[in-house]
């Protein structure tokens, strides 16, 4: 046993060694265990050595046995060859970018991203002698008219946040490489479940993992994802920021993703039935889903994706506040939250949330009106679903 002796020494040195190490078999447990150490011990050097050799475990910034299982497992989904675990979704974003830019370097990127990661590129690249045109990604002509000699990176969302717009991701990619850059897709809207963006051209995807991966809204967690050269370079990064998910964390959303199969199908034909039912509604103005017909990137969708188009949508409204939360509040299970993807439906409110920085004028151009609610579509049962946001309509706008 490591370390065993039989010198006694005083109980305040004993009571530190004692228990510290089972005794017993341990392999193969049914569920991995969480592997809560900040370090783990080796013999001499040259058992150090091996572990480097190896790339086995030392320290848990660098390498993590729960991390590390986790990112097996979305490399697999995600059809990569190598992935690394980040603290959040916004973790892996960051990593991502920054690992691929460098000063003096041009962004492309959809105009439509989740609030946050438009500010990572403006906010922080941006100081860093990295610029960034935002563009809409799906008109291809846009994209060849706003290359420069220096685009480095294309950036998009396979459905973005919070319009529901499907750019042609394999069009993308082609134009990326064409041009020598890199081409990076967040896919936390549809997970490897239902998308792979490596499979289209992408040359990394990232995750938030917190969403409809996990799916049970307890953990945060991102990921980046792609070939091993890629990866590398993220993971040097991630090694120095910091950014590495932690043991528990990383159990809790291996643990969720074992369900994710189930769980996003359902969310999706949930998704699909409520849009198809708030676009025949005349109280609802618009309502986006890559489902519906009318979709503007309906065919690519399809294309992309299949039968499932993804748990997410977003609603307008007419503009009345008061009118919108005499509907919310009349919800019976469905709720607000600063979330998504999780197994209960949610809402959210883009001016208030995702892109509560966004001056209301660059919002309004992206779409996002003081009318729009973006829905997140839990596995409750169907009729019981639409049903429910029907009655709340009918109440609020009657």
């Amino acid at each position: 046993m490591f370390k065993e002796t039989e010198k006694e020494f005083t109980f305040s040195t004993d009571i530190l060694a004692k228990g510290a190490y089972t005794r017993y078999p341990v392999t193969n447990p049914e569920a991995l265990p969480i592997f809560m150490t900040t370090a783990f011990n080796v013999e001499d050097l040259d058992d150090l050595q091996k572990r480097y050799d190896e790339k086995g475990f030392c320290y848990n910034r660098n390498r993590n046995p729960n991390r590390s299982a986790l990112a097996e497992l979305i490399t697999y989904i995600e059809h990569g060859e190598d992935s690394i675990c980040c603290s959040s979704g916004m973790g892996a974003i960051s990593t991502a970018a920054i690992a691929l830019t460098k000063k003096g370097d041009h962004i492309l990127s959809d105009r439509t991203l989740y609030g946050e990661s438009l500010e990572i590129f403006t906010k922080i690249l941006g100081n860093y002698g990295v610029e960034t045109t935002f563009i809409d990604f799906t008109n291809l002509d846009e994209i060849k008219a706003n290359l420069r000699p220096n685009t480095a990176l294309l950036y998009t969302e396979t459905v973005s946040n919070p319009m529901i717009a499907v750019p042609d991701l394999r069009a993308v990619a082609d134009i990326a490489h064409a041009h020598n850059a890199r081409f990076v897709v967040d896919n936390t809207f549809m997970t490897g479940a239902l998308a792979r963006p490596l499979d289209l051209g992408a040359d990394l995807v990232v995750n938030s993992l917190t969403k409809f991966a996990n799916g049970h809204s307890d953990a945060v967690c991102g990921a980046v994802t792609g070939g091993r050269e890629l990866i590398a370079k993220c993971y040097e990064l991630q090694v120095l920021l910091g950014t590495q998910s932690d043991p528990f964390t990383s159990w809790l959303v291996q643990r969720g993703i074992r369900t994710l199969d189930l769980r996003i199908k359902r969310q999706s034909e949930n998704a699909a039935a409520l849009a198809a039912a708030l676009d025949k509604s005349p109280y609802v103005l618009k309502v986006h889903h890559p489902s519906l017909m009318n979709h503007p990137q309906h065919d690519i969708a399809v294309k992309q994706f299949g039968k499932y188009c993804g748990g997410m949508l977003s609603v307008e409204f007419p503009e009345s506040r008061e009118k919108m939360n005499t509907f919310m509040r009349g919800l019976h299970f469905a709720h607000y939250a600063m979330t998504l993807g999780g197994y209960r439906t949610s809402l959210s409110y883009p001016p208030m949330s995702s892109h509560y920085d966004v001056p209301r004028e660059e919002r309004l151009k992206m779409g996002i009106t003081d009318g729009l609610l973006r829905i997140s579509c839990g596995i409750e049962n169907t009729d019981d679903l639409v049903g429910d946001f029907l009655q709340a309509i009918e109440a609020a706008y009657q």
